[in-house]
């Protein structure tokens, strides 16, 4: 008989009832609490074994035995790590990637020529036998490959070859490339910065975590390049070179000079390639220099606007002779000196105001020494070692006298926006350290700098540069309904003790909108032919104008300039000049 049998609360024939089981006695709870216990342990230890077991799931299925490696790898070195660098609109100019180079340790390698053969067959770059002699000697490290990638990595893991090991870096890459090579530049293998900003900010981006904001624009960028580019082509020069500023603070929105060449493979490029025209080429920029001297010599008034100067006949200094290359051959006003170009009237006005008052004018432009700039690659002007009277007529109009179209524009950008010294800046940031450890303050730069001349002389002299642009040597310069202002510039090179006259650097500087100043374009030539379209002609007006004048009609509607109706009288009047009665019928018929 059961136990169920001898219960008292189950009757026989009948379906239990709900009552309390009999209790257990000792024994059976014993039993009970040690096969729980059992049970418990059991789970346990399946539990683990199945988390040790999916952990090396993962590992294998999701990493590869050559990422399971690299996740133990020591850390990068500090100076590998770089700050990233981009331009005023957040484009990633410059960045660093994280990459693992190939080392060995010789000592561990006991049979050189069979791994040098082994990782030639992986990596068929090496040199085998030059890797042999590697591993072959005595030293405690050799790097057999920097910067390998992914695919190679795992290749070599398979080898599982003895004393040879990954170390974790980082390569540099320039997703822009040749569009703002000059500017940004390349760091080297280990980190160090070697050309442009990563050269010029290296102690900022090395183990920088804040990116390096630059001035460009990469979209104003691009149309500078492709202008400059397309007049190479038109006119089968050697190099260009151009710049967009803003007057107001010197912040520089475009900087390109071609040739150029690829920041991912700097070892690739030539020297010429390599060498920046913009802030490291010095030039006699010719005519543009006519800027200054007439703005020198309105504001110390030793002429006016309604004065003039006989340019009927050349001038003879001893072997030289000064003739103009659009004669008039008449007496010509001040706005007419401008207009026409003329270096017969530029020379005798800089001889009224005085050769020291030239000489230091130019100093506090700017104009007479090297500029500070973001960059290490910065030209120091040619000056005449004595500032004779010759030398004075011949810088009038940009002749013995060399210099950075870097510096030109921030000079003129000096005349037009008031009068007030503006400094050139590609940096973004408020304080850096700079290569020569100068340190430039974002917030003192942004401040108006030392006045250079009145503002009544700066408005003199932009309604002078809408002049040339209207009726003188720039008219290709124009862009309809952004009033263009500028300066033609042709100058002839040198070659050794002579000037080479088919060797040409062929300029236009233009400000928009000139009434209201806002930027600067300069464009810049080097040794353009002429063709059917220019008539034979490779000067500044037939060059460089014309890209100006797309430039700004490309680039306008991007800094947010609107088109003004150039006709309307509130313009006129706030640009016209008063002109003498014996040349102004001579001005309208033009």
């Amino acid at each position: 008989m059961s136990r169920y049998d001898d219960n008292p609360c189950r009757p026989r024939h009948f379906k239990p009832a709900p009552c309390s089981p009999a209790p257990l006695d000792e024994g059976e709870r014993a039993s009970l609490e040690v096969s729980h216990t059992r049970l418990l342990v059991t789970a346990a230890l399946f539990a683990l074994a199945f988390l040790l077991i999916g952990v090396r799931l993962v590992e294998v299925a999701g990493f590869g035995e050559g990422e399971a490696r690299l996740a133990h790898l020591p850390a990068a070195p500090s100076q590998t790590l770089r700050a990233d660098i981009l331009d005023r609109t957040g484009t990633v100019l410059a960045t660093t990637l994280a990459t693992a180079s190939l080392a060995a340790k010789p000592k561990m390698i006991h049979d050189p020529k069979g791994v040098a053969h082994q990782l030639a067959a992986v990596l068929p770059d090496l040199d085998e036998t030059e890797l042999a002699s590697k591993l072959a000697s005595d030293r405690n490290f050799v790097w057999v490959k920097r910067q390998v990638t992914a695919h190679q990595e795992y290749e070599v893991n398979r080898l599982g070859i003895d004393g040879i090991e990954f170390q974790r870096g980082g390569k540099r890459v320039y997703p822009e490339g040749s569009l703002t090579s000059h500017v940004v530049g390349f760091a080297g293998i280990d980190g160090e910065g070697l050309a442009g900003i990563e050269r010029g900010l290296d102690d900022t981006l090395r183990g920088g975590l804040e990116p390096a904001h630059l001035t460009l624009d990469v979209r104003l960028q691009y149309i500078l390049h492709d202008e400059i580019q397309r007049q190479m082509g038109e006119f089968n020069a050697s190099g260009g070179a151009g710049i967009i500023m803003d007057v107001r603070n010197g912040e520089i929105l475009s900087m390109v000079s071609l040739p150029d060449f690829d920041p991912n493979d700097p070892n690739g490029a030539s020297t010429d390639a390599r060498f920046n025209r913009v802030s490291l080429g010095i030039y006699e920029m010719g005519s543009v220099f006519k800027i200054f001297n007439t703005a020198m010599a309105l504001d110390a008034h030793t002429t006016s606007m309604t004065g003039g100067y006989d340019a009927s006949h050349p001038i003879a200094v001893g072997r030289f002779v000064i003739h103009d290359d659009h004669p008039q051959n008449r007496w010509l006003s001040v706005p007419e000196i401008f207009m026409y170009s003329s270096n017969i009237g530029s020379a005798k006005m800089a001889l009224d105001a005085g050769g020291e008052r030239q000489k230091d004018f130019l100093a506090r432009l700017g104009l007479l020494h090297a500029p500070s700039l973001e960059l290490p690659e910065i030209g120091t002007p040619l000056v005449p070692a004595v500032w004779r009277p010759i030398n004075t007529m011949t810088v009038a109009f940009g002749h013995g006298v060399s210099v950075s179209p870097l510096q030109i524009a921030s000079a003129v950008a000096s005349v037009v926006n008031g009068g007030t010294l503006v400094s050139p800046s590609l940096v973004l940031h408020d304080s850096l350290v700079l290569h020569d450890s100068l340190v430039r303050h974002e917030g003192a730069r942004a401040k108006p700098g030392p006045r250079i001349l009145s503002e009544a002389t700066s408005l003199e002299m932009r309604k002078l540069l809408r002049l040339v642009v209207e009726n003188g040597t720039g008219k290709l310069a124009a862009a309809p309904g952004y009033l263009v202002g500028g300066k033609t510039g042709t100058a002839e090179k040198v070659q050794g003790k002579h000037y080479a006259r088919s060797d040409l650097f062929s300029s236009f500087i233009g400000v928009f909108p000139i009434n209201d100043p806002r930027y600067l374009v300069m464009i810049s030539i080097d040794e353009p032919h002429g063709n059917v379209q220019s008539a034979g002609f490779a000067t500044g007006g037939w060059v460089a104008a014309p890209a100006v004048s797309r430039t700004v009609t490309r680039m306008a509607p991007i800094v947010g300039i609107p088109a003004v109706d150039e006709n309307s009288p509130e313009i006129r009047r706030s640009l016209m000049i008063e002109l003498p009665s014996s040349w102004g019928k001579k001005l309208a018929a033009n």
